[in-house]
C-alpha cells in the first residue's frame, strides 16, 4: 500500500485521529531545535497511536543501523531481508513471524521524504495486525515531515552559524601581514569550523609547475613542494573542481609518499580550488580526516567560502609584502645614489654597456677598487633591466664566516643548527626574481665556491638542513677588488666559478685615472647632501676645485662621497673653501710619484724632496699638462719651469723641449 491509496490522505476527511496527531507532529516539529528533542518527545505518541511496544528508526548506511527507538528491540533478529525489500519498493509492509519465532509482527514503513532516503520507520507489537498498515504509513509520513522540517532547521541554523565563523575568521585574516603565519592561521580555523584533524593551504607556482603547500604537518620545514598535476590536490587546481574522497587508500588519485614521509595516515580529504578576486585558481584548499564520520556537502560549502577569504587575505599579504620590498628597494636606490655620474670616456663607455647589459640575463664580473663604485654599477644593471620590479639584494662576502656563508645564502630550516630557532629564506630566496649582488666574491671560501658553482648550474639550492630542492629565478652579479686571474693561477679561486660568474667583465677605473670627474662628482653627491643637511646648494670656491683635482683619492669615490657629506653639514659659508679640505691638505705619496722620504738629511735636503714630490703629483694629476699644473699651483708657467730647474728636476728641461 502507498500513502496516496490510504483514506486520511484525503483532507475532506480532516477528522480523523491519524490526521488530527500527524497535524501535532508538524506543529511540534516548529517547536525542536534538534531532532533527537523531536523523536525523544514524539517516538512514544507514534507507538501509542498505532498500539505498538516498540518502535524506531533504522538506516541503511551501507548495513542496516538503529538511528531512534522508544521501547527495546534486538536489532540482530529484525528480517533485513523484508526491510531491504519494504526500502526498495517504497511501500510500507506488514511482516508476520514464521511459525515458530518468538519475534513479534512488524511493520515497516519507508519515508517518502527525499531528506530521509534510506532510512524506515518501523513499528512492532504483539497485536499489530495488516490493517493498520494505512495508519502506520500517515504517522510514518507525518513524523518524516517533521523530522525533515528539523533537519533542514539545522542545515540552515548550521549554515548560518559556519558563515559567521567564516566571517569572524575573515576579520582575523586581515589582522595578519605576513604570507607563512597568514596561511598557518587559515589552517588552524578550517580545522577547528570543519573538524578535522589537519589542513593546508597549497600555492600555484605556475612558473615552475609546482604547488607549495603550508603548513604541511610533519613535514621537515612545514613546507612540501609537489609537481601541479600530481594526485588529488594537482587534479583539483588543474580542472577547478572540488573533490571529496572517502577512503583515501582506495582512491587511486591519492598519493601516499607524504604519508610514507610523516608517518601520517590519511582516511579521508576534501579538496577545493583556491580562487582569488577575479576567478583566478592561485592554488587549492585541502582538510584531512574529519573527526567524526565523513566530509558532507555542507563541509564542501564552507571550505569554499572560507577559501574565498583566504585568498583575498592572502593576496591582500602578498600585495603588502611585495610593496613593502619595492618601497624598500626604491628608497635604496634613492638613498645610495645609483646613477652613474662622469663624462670621462671610460665612464662614458661603461654606460654604454651597462645599457646594453642591462636586458640581457647575462652574469656579470665587476672589476676595479675599493671604493669605484661596483655596487652602484651593480644597481644600474638592476633598475635599468627588466627585473627592476623584484628584489635587489646584496650580500658581501668577507664579512661572512664559511660557517654562515650557506646559511646566508641558502637559508637553513627550523633546527638545522644551534641558533636555528625558525625556518629563515636565504638570500637566494629573497631575491626570487631579482638580482642577487654578491660584492667581495674573491674572499669567499673554497668550499663556499663548490656550493655557490652548484647553485649557478643547476638553479636550485636546497636550505641548510633541509632536503627539498627549491627553484630560484636570480640574476647573479659579482664583485672584487682582488686580482682573480692571480687567485686563479695560485688555486685561490676555481676556474670554472671563475668562468661562470665572468660571461661579461666590467673593469671600473679608479678616481685617480679620470681626474676630469673629480669635479662633476663632487658637486652630485654636494648637491645631495645639502637637501640632507637642510641648507642650499653648496657651490665650490676655484681653489677648492683646484685642490680637489690635486688629490689622488686612493679611496676613491666612496672617499670624495664622504667628504662631500661632511663639508655639506659642516662647511660656515655658501662655498666650499680650501679651509674646508683640510682632510686632504697634505698630498699622499701615491701623488708624489711614490718616492720614499729620506731616512736622512738636512731639513733642506726634506724640502727639497717634498717639493719635487708635489710638483710631480700635481703635473701628473693634469696628465702632463703644465700650464693647468702651474694654475693648479698658484704659479706663472714660466715660474713653474725655474722652480723646477732649481729643485735639479730633469722633467722641466723634458717638458721645455
Amino acid at each position: 500500500m502507498k500513502l496516496q491509496q490510504t483514506p486520511w490522505f484525503d483532507r475532506k476527511d480532516a477528522g480523523s485521529t491519524e490526521w488530527q496527531f500527524t497535524l501535532r507532529l508538524l506543529e511540534s516539529a516548529l517547536r525542536a531545535n534538534h531532532e533527537d528533542e523531536l523523536l525523544q518527545n514524539q517516538l512514544p505518541d507514534v507507538a501509542s497511536e498505532l498500539q505498538a511496544q516498540w518502535v524506531g528508526l533504522v538506516r541503511k548506511t551501507p548495513q542496516w543501523e538503529l538511528s531512534a527507538q522508544f521501547g527495546h528491540i534486538n536489532l540482530t533478529e529484525l528480517p533485513f531481508n523484508d526491510l531491504d525489500n519494504a526500502l526498495d519498493g517504497g511501500v510500507a509492509l506488514f511482516i508476520a513471524p514464521p511459525d515458530g519465532d518468538e519475534y513479534w509482527p512488524l511493520i515497516g514503513v519507508p519515508f517518502t521524504q527525499p531528506d530521509l532516503a534510506g532510512e524506515l520507520l518501523l513499528f512492532s507489537g504483539r497485536d499489530l495486525r495488516p490493517e493498520q498498515v494505512g495508519s502506520a504509513l500517515m504517522l510514518g509520513w507525518g513524523l518524516g515531515s517533521a523530522i525533515a522540517a528539523v533537519r533542514r532547521y539545522q542545515t540552515s541554523q548550521r549554515r548560518s552559524e559556519r558563515l559567521e565563523a567564516i566571517l569572524k575568521i575573515a576579520s582575523q585574516l586581515s589582522h595578519e601581514r605576513e604570507t607563512v603565519p597568514l596561511l598557518e592561521l587559515i589552517a588552524n580555523e578550517a580545522t577547528r569550523l570543519l573538524e578535522a584533524d589537519r589542513a593546508s593551504i597549497f600555492i600555484w607556482d605556475q612558473d615552475h609547475r609546482q604547488v607549495i603547500a603550508c603548513p604541511a604537518l610533519g613535514v621537515e620545514g612545514g613546507t612540501l613542494r609537489l609537481s601541479d598535476s600530481a594526485g588529488i590536490v594537482g587534479e583539483v587546481i588543474q580542472t577547478g573542481t572540488s573533490i571529496q574522497v572517502d577512503e583515501a587508500y582506495r582512491d587511486a588519485r591519492f598519493d601516499k609518499k607524504v604519508d610514507v614521509e610523516s608517518g601520517y595516515k590519511t582516511e579521508n580529504l576534501l579538496c577545493v580550488p583556491l580562487l582569488n578576486g577575479d576567478g583566478e585558481r592561485i592554488g587549492a584548499f585541502e582538510v584531512i580526516n574529519k573527526l567524526a564520520g565523513a566530509f558532507t556537502a555542507e563541509d564542501e560549502e564552507s571550505l569554499t567560502q572560507l577559501g574565498i577569504q583566504a585568498a583575498t587575505a592572502l593576496q591582500s599579504t602578498q600585495d603588502r609584502e611585495q610593496l613593502v620590498r619595492t618601497q624598500k628597494q626604491l628608497t635604496e636606490q634613492v638613498t645610495e645614489g645609483v646613477r652613474i655620474v662622469g663624462e670621462s670616456p671610460a665612464i662614458t663607455a661603461l654606460k654604454d654597456t651597462i645599457e646594453r647589459l642591462a636586458a640581457t640575463e647575462l652574469p656579470v664580473l665587476i672589476l676595479g677598487e675599493s671604493g669605484t663604485g661596483k655596487e652602484v654599477v651593480s644597481q644600474s644593471l638592476h633598475y635599468h633591466g627588466p627585473r627592476r620590479d623584484h628584489p635587489f639584494v646584496a650580500v658581501n662576502c668577507a664579512a661572512l664566516a664559511e660557517t654562515l656563508l650557506e646559511s646566508e645564502l641558502f637559508g637553513h630550516e627550523k633546527g638545522a643548527f644551534t641558533d636555528a630557532h625558525e625556518a629563515r629564506q636565504g638570500k637566494f630566496e629573497l631575491a626570487e626574481g631579482g638580482t642577487l649582488f654578491l660584492d667581495e666574491i674573491g674572499d669567499m671560501t673554497l668550499g663556499g665556491q663548490a656550493k655557490l658553482l652548484r647553485v649557478l648550474e643547476q638553479k636550485v639550492i636546497t636550505r641548510v638542513g633541509g632536503s627539498q630542492t627549491i627553484p630560484i629565478n636570480v640574476r647573479v652579479v659579482a664583485a672584487t677588488n682582488a686580482n682573480l686571474s692571480e687567485a686563479v693561477r695560485t688555486k685561490k679561486f676555481r676556474e670554472d666559478l671563475y668562468y661562470r660568474l665572468g660571461v661579461v667583465t666590467l673593469d671600473l677605473p679608479p678616481l685617480r685615472d679620470r681626474p676630469e670627474d673629480v669635479i662633476l662628482l663632487a658637486e652630485y653627491f654636494l648637491s645631495q647632501f645639502s637637501v640632507q643637511a637642510g641648507r642650499k646648494r653648496l657651490k665650490i670656491a676655484a681653489d677648492a676645485r683646484r685642490r680637489l683635482q690635486a688629490h689622488s683619492w686612493p679611496g676613491n669615490i666612496r672617499e670624495l662621497r664622504n667628504l662631500m657629506e661632511r663639508v655639506a653639514f659642516l662647511a660656515p659659508g655658501e662655498k666650499v673653501e680650501v679651509s674646508d679640505l683640510a682632510f686632504i691638505l697634505s698630498p699622499d705619496r701615491s701623488s708624489m710619484g711614490q718616492e720614499e722620504d729620506p731616512s736622512d738629511g738636512t731639513l733642506a735636503d726634506a724640502t727639497k724632496h717634498f717639493q719635487q714630490r708635489f710638483i710631480r703629483g700635481a703635473v701628473k694629476r693634469v696628465q702632463g699638462n703644465m700650464s693647468e699644473a702651474a694654475r693648479m699651483l698658484g704659479l706663472h708657467r714660466s715660474n713653474l719651469y725655474r722652480k723646477m730647474r732649481q729643485l735639479e728636476m730633469g722633467e722641466a728641461e723634458d717638458a721645455a723641449d
